[in-house]
């Protein structure tokens, strides 16, 4: 690590060296020991389960929460509809869905199964990542269907508190039985992600979805990190899982290693409570303010984009000081993410103007991604963000962030611009995977 012009004469011996998730891979930052406020990670990574990750899961579909076992809901039914993540997410699929499928044909041999891709409004995930998701003897033998928000077709199964007219996949509403597999993790604004996000807005149309992240939902101070109660992206989620009929969830709690170490499994509601609970207790955490906040997204799958590493920079910016700098380690391998994401802040390079012109728009006038740019918006006005990434320079620009290629790079422009010898240093290695409350 090259020590920086103006601190390299100062008396901050020892270094201290600590490795973030960079995705396939790590970066090691080597930083002045005296300026390390505090590393700040939950205990993911130190918890040891007493079950192996398939045992874990097994117990889970033995003992659900609020539900019969999926294999006595199984019976008498034609159609079966799974749910599940897209590309986007690292759900450990290749353990999971073999046994969710032995559990539906240990009950009915015969069902026609159809799993349904929860792509919200993402991009189309291809055969290769369906592969890597599933391995190659799911992919041939079973019958998967990618969402598309855009084409359905879709059913209107009601209307929400909020007047959301919720539109879902046809494949999900129409079938005998519909379950979900998903992970649970820390959300920027949903609170949490699993349960009720596997259909809103995992299989949603996009008008559906667009209301539901309108700009007053994720305004509204309940929308943050680690709150249900109150939260009325949550709340309006949770109408249009009901709502749908889904009978069983499966979701996972990963390590940072996205190994599982919990698991959870039956009703949409409390079984998702019951592993909010479990997450809960291991990563709700203190925030500690400093001028320079180094993080990531916790490697690959979640930082393949920079759309996506704005949740990472969320965390960060919960600890970091007005006026700091947030370092974001991102590979983003699939460049910005978002079209309309990038879009927005590539023309328009007064971020104030950005933000105010999104606050002003009313629920049925959500655009594309608006809600991305709305929190990235005030991440950047209130502080300066250094982006790791092997990007390209001008797009990174282009999102009104500082490119560095490395992480000594990074912070040597951050001296520079905090003009201070001795800036104190907050590190969170994995910024998904903590809640700071």
């Amino acid at each position: 690590f090259y020590i920086h012009k103006h601190i390299a004469l100062s008396p901050f011996y020892p270094l201290y060296t600590y490795s973030f998730p960079y995705g396939k891979t790590t970066q090691t930052a080597v930083l002045p020991e005296t300026c390390i406020q505090a590393v700040i990670e939950s205990d993911l990574s130190s918890y040891r389960p007493p079950l192996g990750p398939e045992e874990t899961v097994k117990y889970a579909l033995e003992n659900p929460h609020d539900t019969a076992e999926l294999s006595v809901l199984a019976k008498g039914c034609k159609t079966v509809t799974v749910i599940t993540s897209d590309h986007t997410r690292p759900m450990p699929s290749q353990i999971t869905m073999p046994l969710l499928l032995q559990e539906i044909r240990k009950g009915n041999p015969d069902v026609q199964i159809t799993i349904l891709i929860a792509t919200g409004c993402h991009r189309k995930t291809t055969q290769k990542e369906l592969t890597e998701r599933f391995g190659e003897t799911i992919v041939k033998q079973e019958h998967i269907v990618v969402h598309n928000c855009d084409e359905g077709p879709f059913c209107q199964i009601g209307t929400s508190p909020s007047g959301n007219h919720i539109e879902l996949n046809q494949i999900a509403c129409e079938a005998d039985l519909l379950i979900a597999e998903g992970f649970i993790e820390p959300h920027f604004f949903a609170g949490f992600s699993g349960g009720r996000k596997s259909i809103l807005p995992g299989v949603a149309s996009r008008k559906t979805i667009m209301y539901n992240h309108a700009a007053c939902n994720i305004h509204d101070p309940h929308s943050v990190s680690g709150i249900l109660e109150g939260n009325p992206v949550h709340e309006d989620m949770l109408f249009a899982a009901k709502a749908s009929g889904i009978r069983f969830i499966l979701n996972v709690i990963l390590n940072q290693n996205k190994e599982i170490i919990g698991a959870v499994a039956g009703d949409i509601d409390t079984a998702h409570k019951a592993g909010v609970a479990f997450l809960s207790s291991m990563c709700r955490r203190k925030p500690v303010f400093s001028d320079i906040v180094i993080t990531s997204n916790g490697g690959y799958p979640l930082d393949q984009n920079i759309y996506q590493s704005v949740k990472g920079m969320t965390t960060a910016a919960a600890s970091c000081k007005k006026g700091g700098i947030i370092i974001m380690l991102s590979s983003c391998c699939d460049g910005h993410g978002g079209q309309d994401f990038f879009q927005t802040f590539a023309r328009e390079p007064d971020t104030k103007k950005i933000l105010d012109d999104i606050l002003s728009r009313a629920q049925t006038k959500t655009i594309p991604d608006q809600w991305q740019s709305q929190i990235f918006c005030q991440i950047l006005l209130d502080h300066t963000v250094i982006l790791v990434s092997d990007a390209p320079r001008e797009m990174v620009e282009a999102l009104h962030l500082i490119y560095s290629n490395s992480l000594s790079d990074a912070f040597c422009q951050a001296v520079e611009i905090l003009h201070k010898p001795e800036p104190s240093i907050t590190l969170i290695p994995d910024g998904v995977s903590v809640i700071l409350t």
